[in-house]
C-alpha cells in the first residue's frame, strides 16, 4: 500500500489529553486533503497513516501537509503486512533493493524504528538485515554519519513500511486546540506573521481589518483579503471583518490634540475588536506590535493602548526585530503581498510628532471630549464580514 506516514512531537507529551490533540490533528489532515480522494486517515497512536489512492497527486499531498500545524515531519512510504511473532523481511528487502537499483548514490544508511516492542526482531536486527541486502544488490557503502541516502523503516504491530525521504512539517499544535483569538490585521508585514504564530500554537484566528474608507481606496482591503486567504491554508476556514474607520479617525482629528491621535486610534480599534471578539467567542486579542518599532509601540504607549481592552492582548512579535519578522513573512508566503503599496488607515492623519510617552491620566481627559461609545457603535454597525475556505 502506498501511504504517507505523519509524525508529531509535542502531542506525544500530552498525557491523558493526548487523544484530544491527536483527534484534532487527524481531523485537520482530513480537511487539508479534501478533494484528493483520500478516504483513510488512521491514528496509529505514535504516528498517523494516510492511505493514498493510486490517482492521488503526491506533490499536492506534500504541499498541503507542509501547512498542517502539529505535523513534525512526514514521508511517502510503501507498507507490507508483518507477522508479529514470525516477521519475514523478504518482501521488504526486495522492495527496498528494487527501488534503489536505479537511484544515484554512493553511501547510505538504514534507520529502523520499532513501535511495538513485542516484535521478535529489534530495530538493529532490521537495520543490519536490510543494510546487508542493499550492499549485496547495489555494491554501495554504508555511512552512518553523512550518507547520501537514508532508508527509513517503521515496524508497527501488523505492518512494516519504508521511505527514502522525511519531509519537515511546520510543527506546533493542531489549529483548534487552543480556542479562538481575534487578530488585528493590516496590509503590512507584521500582523500576518503574528496571526501565523498564534495559529501555530493551536489558535483559530478571527481577522479584523480597519480600513481608511471612505477617505481612501479599498487597496488595503484587497491586500488583506489576499493575506487572509494565504493564512486560511493553515486553518481551513476564516472570517474577516472589515471596519470602515476613516470617519472615526476624522472625528478624533477634529476633537483631540495631534500628539495623542495615534494612541487614540489604536485604543478605538481595540474597543471595536473586543466587541467583535466577544461576539465570536474569542478569548484574546492579537496585535503585530514589536517593542520600540514605531511611536505607538513604546513601553508607555503599549501600556496605555492595552488599558482600553479587558480581554488579554497577545503580542507574539514583541521581542522580534524587523529583519526577523521580514524573514518569517517570506517563509510563510505573506511578504510579497504585504509590501504591495496601499493606503493604510494607520498612516491617515498621522501627526508629525506623536506622543511616545503618553500618560493614562492625560489620555482619559482627552477621551472625555469624544463620544467613545457612539464611535464604537458606529464601527460595529458598518462592519463587513467575509468568509474564506481552504481548499476552496
Amino acid at each position: 500500500m502506498r501511504c504517507a506516514i505523519v509524525h508529531y512531537h509535542e502531542l506525544a507529551l500530552k498525557g491523558r489529553n493526548r487523544d484530544f490533540f491527536e483527534q484534532r490533528l487527524v481531523r485537520n489532515i482530513r480537511t487539508a486533503l479534501k478533494g484528493l480522494g483520500v478516504k483513510q486517515v488512521d491514528n496509529l497512536r505514535s504516528r498517523i497513516r494516510i492511505a493514498l489512492p493510486a490517482e492521488t497527486d503526491e506533490r499536492t499531498v506534500r504541499e498541503r501537509l507542509t501547512r498542517v500545524f502539529g505535523v513534525a515531519n512526514f514521508s511517502f512510504a510503501h507498507t507490507f503486512p508483518l507477522d508479529l511473532a514470525k516477521p519475514d523481511l523478504a518482501g521488504l528487502k526486495f522492495a527496498v533493493t528494487d527501488e534503489l537499483r536505479n537511484r544515484a548514490f554512493s553511501t547510505f544508511r538504514v534507520t529502523a524504528k520499532r513501535a511495538d516492542k513485542r516484535l521478535a526482531l529489534t530495530s538493529m536486527d532490521v537495520e543490519r538485515t536490510v543494510g546487508a541486502a542493499v550492499c549485496e544488490e547495489t555494491g554501495k557503502k554504508v555511512s552512518l554519519k553523512d550518507p547520501d541516502l537514508t532508508v527509513h523503516i517503521e515496524l508497527l504491530t501488523k505492518e512494516v513500511s519504508y521511505a527514502l525521504e522525511k519531509i519537515p512539517g511546520p510543527g506546533g499544535m493542531p489549529v483548534g486546540v487552543s480556542g479562538k483569538i481575534a487578530c488585528l490585521i493590516s496590509g503590512g508585514i507584521d500582523s500576518p506573521v503574528a496571526a501565523y504564530r498564534m495559529m501555530k500554537r493551536g489558535c483559530k484566528a478571527l481577522f479584523i481589518h480597519f480600513s481608511g474608507r471612505p477617505l481612501v481606496s479599498r487597496a488595503s482591503e484587497e491586500k488583506v483579503r489576499d493575506l487572509v486567504q494565504t493564512l486560511t491554508a493553515h486553518q481551513y476556514y476564516s472570517r474577516l471583518y472589515v471596519i470602515p474607520f476613516g470617519e472615526i479617525q476624522r472625528e478624533i482629528v477634529l476633537t483631540t490634540p495631534a500628539p495623542f491621535r495615534v494612541v487614540l486610534y489604536r485604543r478605538m480599534m481595540l474597543r471595536i475588536t473586543e466587541e467583535l471578539a466577544r461576539k465570536e467567542q474569542c478569548w484574546g486579542l492579537v496585535t503585530g506590535d514589536s517593542l520600540g518599532q514605531v511611536a505607538s509601540q513604546t513601553p508607555e504607549n503599549l501600556t496605555v493602548v492595552g488599558e482600553a481592552a479587558e480581554l488579554p492582548i497577545l503580542r507574539p512579535l514583541i521581542g522580534m526585530d524587523k529583519l526577523e519578522i521580514m524573514d518569517e513573512a517570506r517563509r510563510i508566503g505573506t511578504y510579497d503581498t504585504s509590501i504591495e503599496p496601499d493606503q493604510d488607515c494607520c498612516k491617515l492623519f498621522t501627526p508629525p510628532h506623536p506622543s511616545t510617552k503618553t500618560r493614562i491620566d492625560d489620555l482619559r481627559k482627552v477621551e472625555r471630549t469624544l463620544d467613545v461609545a457612539g464611535l464604537v457603535k458606529q464601527g460595529l454597525e458598518k462592519a463587513e464580514l467575509s468568509e474564506f475556505t481552504y481548499p476552496s
